[in-house]
């Protein structure tokens, strides 16, 4: 028995050195060369193509100064906080060289040699090209003000906050860009080709609507996998939804209008309003891409097969409508809707156009996870203001009057009406969130 653990020992210390070798063997990357393009012309590229990468969305944090990071992130292995990138020398990347700015933007490693978290969305941006990395150094070089800001370091306990096995990660899962093509003749049309780009690299959706394999990776980056894009991810309470053809909880039966109406305004006039995060993404990002990317990133939505994964499916019936109006209330969920959802989303289910969205067909209202739509009745959610739709509409909470069991009748009341056909809402569900929430907004009605 001692020669065998003997024997077990020294394989598991072959093993452990096994895997420090290769994690720290250097990663070779090819250095990225300077050109000498327009200067305003550059830094005007580098501001649209920073807006479209949604970079002030991790690297600003509630309240503070544009890019100079301190925002928190929720992982797995506990909380992250985004990093100064303005180009202040002290504290942000000012000292950074264009090369060192690829080798974190695109390959994951900081300029110290430490691997970056996948926090940062380097398996994305790997998909970059090198004139839109030079552009958004030019812009975060000379187109950002310096801010003085010390960067926090994570709140991850030890052994998880070792950097070295994140190189093994990042070496396994990401792909390294000089293995990448543009894969532009692998589309139909160059605008979908563009909508592609987009939507993998800049875009980076798959970091949220693509779900993860238990060691974190994203199971698809294109359209390659049959998983991209197709949501299930919950991001700070709220689900990422599915991105693909499905017809019930998918883009199915949304137009390529719809979907650029929804990135350029967060709403449109047929299915959906946007709120919280992704309300977020259309406010300090989608809404400043061009009418040419903005179709152009519908086309290639629109080319995305569904998933098949989906238990809902949705065939319009007005039997709902037609009962509701002649007062009949089937059960308590129905009283419930009346009481407290007729008013702004009707009795027939189909709200008002671009404002108060219709829930009969709603993709949200039919993802098989009803988290979404959980929090949105306990806690509320607002609309961002946009220069196409300046008015920030929002939908209260109702914690306050509406216990758990209520919340489960009426969600299930609606997610089995007007055609809706989507798994009953239970009450353990609903503590559940509410438990996730505030306390002053979790506060239930006794």
């Amino acid at each position: 028995m001692k020669k065998f653990l003997l024997s077990l020992l020294g394989l598991g210390v072959v093993a452990f050195v096994a895997l420090l070798a290769f994690a720290l063997w250097p990663t070779p990357i090819r250095a990225l060369q300077s050109e000498s393009n327009a200067q305003t012309e550059l830094l005007e590229q580098g501001r649209y193509l920073a807006a479209a990468g949604d970079c002030t969305a991790c690297h600003t944090r509630e309240g503070g100064v544009a890019f100079a990071g301190g925002r928190p992130m929720e992982s797995p292995i506990g909380t992250l906080y985004s990093t100064n990138i303005t180009p202040d020398k002290a504290t942000g990347i000012g000292n950074y060289s264009l090369s060192d700015f690829d080798r974190a933007l695109r390959h994951g490693i900081a300029a110290n040699g430490d691997s970056l978290y996948p926090a940062m969305p380097y398996p994305a941006y790997a998909a970059l090209r090198d004139e839109d990395v030079r552009a958004l150094y030019a812009y975060f070089m000379q187109g950002v003000e310096p801010v003085s800001a010390s960067n926090r370091a994570s709140d991850v306990p030890w052994p998880l906050s070792m950097r070295w096995p994140l190189a093994i990660w990042r070496k396994l899962f990401a792909p390294a860009p000089d293995k990448l093509s543009t894969r532009e003749n692998a589309y139909a049309s160059s605008e979908i080709a563009r909508g592609g780009y987009l939507v993998q690299g800049l875009g980076h959706c798959g970091s949220c609507h693509t779900p993860r394999a238990i060691t974190l990776q994203e199971k698809a980056l294109d359209e390659s996998g049959a998983e991209f894009l197709a949501g299930g991810a919950e991001i700070d309470g709220w689900l990422a939804v599915n991105l693909r053809g499905d017809q019930a909880d998918g883009l199915g039966r949304w137009s390529a209008t719809d979907i650029v109406d929804t990135l350029r305004g967060a709403r449109n006039a047929s299915h959906a309003v946007l709120g919280s995060a992704m309300g977020d993404v259309v406010q300090h990002s989608t809404q400043h891409l061009s009418e040419e990317d903005l179709h152009a990133v519908a086309a290639y939505l629109k080319t995305l097969p569904a998933s098949g994964q989906s238990s809902s499916s949705f065939k319009d019936d007005p039997a709902t409508a037609l009962a509701l109006a002649a007062g009949q209330e089937q059960d308590r969920g129905a009283e419930l809707y009346l009481d407290n959802c007729a008013a702004c989303h009707r009795t027939d289910g189909l709200g008002d156009v671009r404002v108060f969205p219709k829930i009969a067909g709603n993709s949200s209202v039919l993802a098989d996870n009803p988290v979404s739509l959980i929090r949105l009745l306990l806690a509320g959610s607002s609309l961002p203001s946009t220069e196409s739709a300046p008015s920030p509409l929002g939908m209260p909470g109702f914690a306050w009057r509406l216990s758990d069991k209520e919340v489960a009748q009426l969600l299930t009341f609606i997610r089995s009406s007007w055609g809706n056909q989507a798994k009953a809402v239970k009450a353990e569900q609903v503590k559940a969130v509410r438990a996730s929430l505030p306390t002053q907004a979790a506060s239930a009605a006794p």
